[in-house]
């Protein structure tokens, strides 16, 4: 039973708040409540100054209706007591007198301050504030939504990282639209603070003469107090918790509390201070001018400052004896490149191929060497573990070293001795990505990102937290190349798949499923064919590592004497689940289909050889299919999703394999690896008609 209480207590609590309304309470009894809210007030103002983030305290605004609502039920029930009995209560009493101190004018002058400074300076600047934040943080929720998939990608997070990192966005949204709409609720409570004073006064004054027989002053000396002070308890408390909304709404740029980030960054300006110091110190010797204050007020800033630059002088210099003290003893120096290179067993050196290489221009180099900092190598170590998790396939080493035929600031990508991508990349700049419509325009130099061909510009640092409120996604220099470095070994990681590595996972597989190792590899599915199948998976972005079905299929399919195309479609098929993970989203599937006629004419165009079956389309089929392709898919422009076509499982692969050659982004799936869970919805259908006679048509019409 007192759990039950304890996990309804709020709820409680509101059902009590909303009773104070129309419910009379005992003197002391509100006395307590009017501590408590002061007290609640206080502690609220304290937790909005030491968070570092606003989700900290992501039930502020459902606080901030519940403390409002209290404090305006006990100003319903202060006022009952003031116009019926005229005993508030001893606190209310009190505040007034501490506010007035005997002149009835000043204290309603200074209990007006109090309540105009709330609503015109600090519950104005809040609602405005969180207007803003909430606007700012709803647009730039796409950015960081590309941010996480970027990171994601990379292998810099995993899964539930993204998926973590994802919901805190989408509560940043929803707390900041609810501050939005709080504010609105303290900015009503202090207009109504000033509606019960006049009501308090007025009332007050007419029961006091009429009903209690209290001249005039005696009901104006007697009213204005108990009226002051309950306007003051109940604004002292508002006033709180305004400070505290304009504290949370402004969170967003802190890495720390407002205590410990107050101090750091004011402690980081010994300048700054010292030179305040001799201002103060030059305003105290001007005649006319309060010398002593501000002679004392200068040479404490001067002391205070002079203090922290030799603090930061000691500090820089024992960084620069650290960074200057000797290395270790060189080794012995290396022979000579010409003497190395005269025992012909060296020259074989030579001749091999790294799988992946990267290289780097000079300017790049303090990115790579850990010894400088840099965390290229640790990053790709995340990279290589994420893939291997996601694709079951394990990258080889990726090899990096400078290049003198570079220039300083570029980089090249090569797979087995060739390069297959370069890019340039600004150290001391961010790349800011374009969004479709940003807010506003920011100053860079305008470039390509390299991964993704997005337009973007380099950025300078001070102009990072700008280019985000506009809308871009921000990105670091070592994040565009570690990027770039990652979707690059994705599409060609078919290639990096050789004998070996293929040798290397069936003994992978042999420790969990021994008995089927040993009847299908070699004896049913040679290794030369099984290396074969998982190519061709990796490059059309099947994993492969649910190695034991693919196994089991393949050897069922070569046992019933189909070829390899079709043993390939088969396992495809048995990693129906899988492809769909891999290419659905939100459960829903959009495709690009073929018309009946159009497949038909596909079948027709198959021929077989002694090398087996290829594809032979007439060009004017081809450019038919080409043209409708291109139209339909900048419908996935604004989607997520990666382009998908659907066809039937007969034509599937000859038709990938076409597609490849102009459109290598977009997949072709079959109606048999797609789950019956998923809502297919097509954008569009590619048809036998040309696009010509197609316009022909409704202009004919």
């Amino acid at each position: 039973m007192l759990k039950r209480i304890t996990n309804n207590a709020i709820s409680l609590f509101v059902v009590v708040v909303v009773m104070f309304l129309f419910i009379p309470l005992n003197p002391a009894i509100l006395d307590i409540l009017l501590v408590i809210n002061i007290g609640l007030s206080v502690m609220i103002l304290m937790i909005t100054m030491n968070i570092s983030e606003a989700l900290d305290f992501s039930i502020f605004p459902s606080l901030l209706l519940i403390t409002t609502l209290f404090r305006l039920g006990m100003n319903v029930s202060s006022t009952r007591m003031i116009l019926t009995t005229g005993d508030p209560g001893v606190v209310i009493r009190n505040f007034g007198q501490l506010i007035t101190q005997g002149d009835i004018v000043v204290g309603f002058v200074i209990f007006f301050i109090i309540v105009l400074v709330q609503l015109i300076v600090i519950t104005k600047g809040a609602e405005r504030v969180s207007e803003v934040a909430a606007r700012f943080t709803l647009d730039a929720m796409p950015g960081k939504q590309m941010a996480i998939d970027a990171d994601l990608s990379s292998g810099l997070i995993d899964e539930q990282a993204a998926r973590i990192r994802r919901e805190k966005i989408q509560k940043e949204a929803d707390f900041y639209g609810a501050m939005d709409g709080a504010t609105k609720i303290v900015k009503g409570d202090s207009t109504m603070s000033i509606i019960i004073t006049v009501i308090n006064l007025v009332g007050g004054l007419l029961i006091g003469m009429m009903s209690r027989g209290m001249s005039a002053g005696e009901a104006m000396s007697e009213i204005c107090i108990l009226t002051i002070g309950d306007g003051l308890v109940s604004q002292i408390p508002s006033l709180m918790i305004s400070t505290a909304t304009g504290m949370i709404v402004t969170r967003s740029v802190s890495d720390g509390s407002l205590n410990t980030d107050v101090t750091a960054q004011f402690l980081a300006q010994p300048r700054a201070i010292l030179t305040t110091g001799v201002i103060l110190a030059i305003l105290a010797v001007i005649p006319g001018t309060p010398t002593v204050p501000l002679m004392i007020g200068g040479v404490a800033l001067i002391a205070g400052g002079y203090f922290l630059m030799r603090q930061m002088a000691a500090a820089a210099q024992a960084e620069t004896a650290a960074a200057q003290a000797p290395e270790e003893a060189p080794e012995l120096a290396a022979p000579s490149e010409n003497d190395y290179y005269r025992d012909i067993n060296n020259v074989y050196t030579l001749l091999s191929v790294e799988p992946v290489e990267m290289e780097f221009g000079y300017s790049l180099i303090p990115m790579v060497d850990e010894r400088h900092g840099g965390k290229l190598t640790s990053r790709i170590v995340i990279f290589r573990r994420q893939y291997a998790q996601d694709m079951g396939f394990v990258i080889p080493a990726i090899r990096l070293h400078d290049s003198s035929s570079l220039g300083t600031n570029q980089y090249a990508i090569r797979v087995k001795g060739e390069v297959v991508a370069e890019g340039e990349i600004l150290v001391d700049y961010y790349l800011a990505l374009e969004p479709p419509n940003p807010l506003g325009e920011i100053d860079g130099i305008e470039t390509i990102e390299p991964a993704y061909g997005i337009p973007s510009r380099w950025i300078l640092p001070e102009n990072k937290e700008m280019a985000e409120i506009y809308g871009y996604n921000v990105i670091d220099p070592l994040s565009v190349m570690l990027t770039h470095l990652a979707e690059t070994v994705k599409k060609h990681a078919y290639e990096l798949l050789d004998r070996a590595e293929t040798i290397r996972l069936v003994e992978n597989l042999k420790q969990s499923a021994p008995e089927l190792v040993e009847e299908a590899v070699p004896g049913i599915v040679p290794y030369a064919k099984l290396e074969k199948l998982l190519r061709s998976l990796l490059q059309e972005g099947v994993p492969i590592k649910d190695l034991a079905t693919i196994v089991e299929t393949a050897a069922d399919s070569f046992s019933q004497g189909r070829d390899l195309d079709m043993t390939i479609e088969q396992v495809r098929g048995a990693l129906a689940r899988t492809i769909t993970r891999r290419f659905c989203e939100d459960g829903q599937l959009r495709v690009i289909t073929l018309d009946a006629e159009v497949e038909k004419r596909i079948i027709s165009s198959l021929t077989r050889n002694e090398q087996g079956v290829y594809l032979a389309m007439g060009p004017e089929l081809m450019q038919t299919i080409i043209s409708q392709l291109a139209e339909h898919l900048k419908k996935f422009g604004d989607l997520s999703q990666t382009p998908v076509i659907l066809v039937s499982q007969v034509i599937r692969g000859y038709f990938s394999k076409m597609i490849s050659q102009f459109y290598p982004n977009v997949y072709v799936l079959s109606f048999n690896e797609i789950t019956n869970s998923v809502q297919i919805q097509a954008l569009g259908n590619i048809t036998t008609e040309s696009p010509l006679m197609a316009q022909r048509r409704a202009v004919g019409s």
